[in-house]
């Protein structure tokens, strides 16, 4: 019964957080995600570009700050020693060694590469959140949250849709 109580809420808790996404994402494109800022990066290209370069999916995660549903990622299941890079730009973002398993749905690390990802204050759904960023190119890669494991405590909490993996030649990572 609680096993059952739990699922129900998680589906209820996803449901509410892919709608609220749909309405955030609309809101930054009326405020004009594509205003310049992109210049500061180092990857660069126009929006029709990155449409060409992207899926429609990893468009809409990466250049548009949306959430792909809870456990629908094959990267959350994927446990082979490696490299998750940015799928826009193909920066390497996390070492496998640092990836958990937070029971989040979403591929989870406690610490990212360095020099790898930027944050900035998210302040959508009426909370205030670190926003996690690829260095390179600024893709929306999902949010970092002060509840992960030791050693840093932290829970990169990462859209697959915004990576690719590569597995490690010989097994290391």
């Amino acid at each position: 019964m609680a096993c059952s109580r739990r699922i129900f809420f998680r589906l209820i808790g996803a449901a509410s957080l892919a709608g609220g996404a749909s309405m955030w994402r609309v809101g930054r494109a009326a405020q004009g995600a594509d205003s310049g800022a992109a210049a500061a990066y180092e990857v660069t290209h126009s929006d029709a570009e990155w449409r060409k370069l992207l899926t429609d999916a990893q468009y809409r995660v990466l250049r548009q700050a949306g959430t792909e549903r809870p456990f629908s990622s094959a990267l959350n299941d994927e446990h082979r020693a490696g490299t998750f890079s940015c799928a826009g730009c193909k920066l390497p973002l996390f070492s496998s060694k640092t990836k958990f398993d937070s029971g989040t749905g979403w591929p989870s690390f406690w610490q990212p590469l360095d020099h790898a990802v930027i944050t900035r204050t998210d302040t959508s759904f009426g909370m205030t959140r670190d926003e996690v960023l690829c260095r390179r190119c600024g893709g929306h890669l999902g949010h970092v949250f002060d509840d992960g494991p030791k050693p840093t405590g932290l829970r990169y909490c990462m859209n697959g849709l915004a990576m690719t993996f590569t597995p490690a030649a010989n097994g290391a990572s």
